[in-house]
């Protein structure tokens, strides 16, 4: 379906209204473009250079005396800046990013290797754009941290405290992220930049993939922009939002070299409410080696694959084939509860260039046949599970619920009320059915890796073959979900990343080997809370860090000497502004009369 700009621009003013007025969902839908910008403002596709994120060193490293593992101790500082996303020179868009820059830096480690995270809150006092406090709360998403450490939604850091977040890193190899997660503004924060990828390397990984700068992180998000080059934003009445400007690593429409080799690309798609079908160009089939939780059993071959928000998928992508010169573009096929605009169906491309390739390196032609063919998760079977339960996706008196429950109910009842209390080993089978008419809904659950069991009665794509921690959950869908709890005890998170969705105010929670009314030490609202930040505290202190149960620890991997940096090529660098102060930095605004919304309009 197609829709002019006019009709797109009413559509979203929709959006303003508030919850009341639902945007009704329907098929993918088409629009010239939402920003406010100037036609000469507007960036073009695969006009700007593929850069990505700068790797973060550790402060310091130590070695934990409870066990012996090591420990690397980072900074991060959350802070307002400004970036060059836009083509012209000088017109820059206000920020919010871990050390100032949109995606913040990466944060690499060798499975076995601790870290301890401090988080410093250097933000405004309040977001511009609708005065909410700027509290933040970190979530390293796929680590099986404790819950003081989980980013609950309510376990906040204000503006001019630190938080130090202790991540056990025992699982297997995987693509990780950390954005923020605090209480109703996790969309608009993280849309702001919070956001950005953690890697965890071990040997099986090393020895099959691409490592170094042939181990790409692509950071695909979408956005809009004010005529001041600020983000919009407009999430259509608690509905989600879509841009129009498809950025990859804080970059529209990146253009990446590559050599006639072998590439690994790590995908996590941040966007706040697009879902995405990447393919390429030339119709050759991409190979998917690994998924949320790390590698899968056996490569699969796919033309092309649903992507949902918060989902990683590596990709294995052979460009010895090609000539030099050739472009190879990653498109997006989008899917039905999108709205699409002039270029949204483009992601980046890669140009092929006629460089040395090394190929003493056995990874340059390799696509292995199999890689995790011994991953825990993936070895459960439906036989084990001890209890189903079922859970319902649904809209609710204008709230986004499961079972009919919002996040607002579990906070009313002193964060005690819960949809499910497991056991610590219990392997159980989870039923997600979606009832909330067009809409998907990419559901995330904290703590576990799982494996898909089904998707209607049928086996699951078989993309989604390996170890997740976010099902995408389509329109009128029931997925069964296998996976066992642990090895933690306290209360974790379950909720839609569509993060307008999980905002308002889609996300429960479950409890591990606790009772209601137990002691528990772990409590994430009490047990680790934020530190006034004064700028006189050291760097993480080198305290013991919390560690899984002894079964679950891994012998100890060496350090890594030299920690791959995921690319050569320069990383974006926004000019930073001073120290916040209470005043207001600018930040997103929100288009006028609803422009850039792209409101879904009613189906006809």
């Amino acid at each position: 379906m197609t829709v002019s700009r006019r009709n797109v621009l009413l559509v979203g003013g929709l959006g303003m209204l508030g919850a009341g007025a639902l945007a009704v969902p329907t098929r993918s839908v088409e629009a010239k473009s939402a920003s406010e910008l100037r036609d000469s403002d507007m960036p073009r596709p695969f006009r700007t250079p593929f850069v990505q994120a700068p790797v973060l060193q550790p402060h310091t490293r130590s070695v934990d005396p409870a066990d012996g593992l090591p420990v690397h101790h980072y900074v991060v500082t959350e802070r307002a800046a400004r970036a060059q996303i836009l083509p012209r020179a000088g017109l820059t868009t206000p920020i919010l990013g871990y050390n100032g820059i949109f995606p913040g830096p990466t944060i690499s480690l060798d499975r076995g290797t601790k870290a301890v995270l401090r988080v410093r809150n250097q933000l405004p006092s309040v977001h511009p754009l609708d005065g909410h406090i700027l509290s933040t709360s970190t979530h390293l998403h796929g680590s099986a941290s404790l819950p003081q450490y989980d980013g609950y939604a309510n376990d906040v850091t204000n503006p001019g405290f630190y938080k130090d977040y202790h991540y056990p890193n025992f699982q297997p190899a995987r693509s990780l992220w950390y954005h923020d997660h605090g209480v109703h503004y996790t969309a608009l924060n993280a849309y702001s930049g919070l956001a950005a990828q953690y890697h965890l390397h071990d040997p099986l990984e090393r020895a099959l993939l691409p490592q170094g700068r042939f181990d790409v992180a692509v950071t695909i998000s979408d956005a809009m922009f004010a005529e001041d080059g600020s983000l919009g934003y407009d999430d259509n009445s608690h509905s989600g939002l879509w841009g129009d400007v498809i950025l990859v690593n804080g970059r529209p429409w990146p253009v990446m070299q590559v050599q006639k080799r072998v590439y690994r690309f790590r995908v996590l798609n941040a966007c706040i409410s697009r879902s995405l079908r990447p393919t390429l160009s030339t119709g050759d089939p991409i190979a998917i080696v690994g998924t949320d939780g790390g590698l899968v059993p056996s490569t699969q071959f796919v033309n092309n694959y649903r992507h949902a928000g918060a989902e990683r998928y590596e990709l294995l992508i052979d460009f010895r084939k090609y000539r030099t010169g050739q472009r190879v573009e990653l498109r997006n096929l989008s899917n039905d509860n999108n709205v699409d605009y002039d270029y949204t169906h483009q992601i980046m491309a890669f140009d092929v260039v006629d460089e040395p390739v090394d190929t003493s390196d056995p990874t340059w032609n390799r696509v292995p046949a199999q890689l995790a063919v011994h991953n825990e998760v993936m070895a459960l079977t439906p036989a084990q599970s001890t209890r189903t339960r079922r859970f319902e996706l649904d809209r609710t008196n204008g709230m986004w619920t499961i079972n009919d429950v919002t996040w607002q109910e579990v906070v009313a009842s002193g964060y005690q009320k819960v949809a499910a209390e497991v056991a610590v080993d219990a392997v159980e089978i989870w039923e997600f059915e979606n009832n909330s008419g067009g809409w998907y809904h990419p559901l995330h659950i904290h703590l576990v890796d799982f494996q898909i069991l089904s998707r209607n009665g049928r086996s699951a794509f078989n993309y989604e073959r390996g170890p997740k921690d976010v099902v995408y959950v389509g329109e009128g869908e029931t997925v069964r979900l296998l996976m066992k709890f642990g090895p933690h005890k306290g209360r974790y998170m379950i909720h839609c990343h569509n993060l307008s969705h999980e905002d308002h105010d889609m996300m429960v929670q479950f409890r591990v080997g606790l009772k209601e009314g137990d002691p528990d030490p772990n409590d994430p609202m009490t047990a680790a809370p934020a530190t006034w930040d004064d700028g006189s505290a050291p760097a993480p202190s080198p305290s013991p860090s919390p560690s899984p149960s002894p079964s679950a620890t891994p012998t100890p991997v060496p350090s890594p000497s030299a920690t791959p940096s995921p690319s050569p090529t320069p990383s974006p660098t926004p000019t930073p502004t001073p120290t916040p102060s209470p005043t207001p930095t600018p930040a997103p605004t929100k288009p006028g009369k609803g422009k850039g919304g792209g409101g879904k309009p009613a189906r006809t």
